[in-house]
């Protein structure tokens, strides 16, 4: 069982140690292999002074670059977000979501740097759907 129900800080429900300290393993681990990722990139990017004679070939350069570089865009999202939820462990709000109610064991295990509840992700999407988003 992921949830403990012991009181701390005010909260009522919290997350075991031995639980909190996985996702603390999982959240740095990710992170040093995101990192590691990125700077093979940046590497890679600045050592390459390929010049290709053909607009094709440096048109899907171009374009492996670009799309590089949205990866790792999103990995740095990923990585603040990862960065976030470390907070969230240190001050004993991980896995509580802001309405209060605990985040199942099955949604953080899907989705580990999630803040909302599975009720409160709902409406925040059909929200989002109204508005056009």
């Amino acid at each position: 069982m992921l949830f403990d129900l012991t009181a701390r800080d005010g909260c009522i429900l919290i997350m075991k140690a031995e639980q909190l300290e996985y996702f603390r393993t999982l959240f740095n681990q990710k992170i040093d292999d995101l990192l590691r990722e990125a700077g093979k990139t940046v590497s890679g990017m600045t050592g390459t002074t390929e010049s290709f004679p053909d607009l094709t070939d440096r048109a899907a350069q171009e374009s492996d670059r670009d799309f590089e570089l949205r990866i790792r865009d999103r990995e740095r999202k990923l990585i603040k977000k990862m960065m976030e939820a470390l907070e969230r462990i240190d001050n004993g709000t991980f896995g509580i979501c802001s309405c209060g109610k605990k985040i199942s064991e099955k949604r953080l295990m899907a989705r580990p740097v999630t803040t909302l509840c599975i009720d409160c992700k709902k409406r925040q999407e059909e929200l989002e759907k109204q508005r056009g988003e």
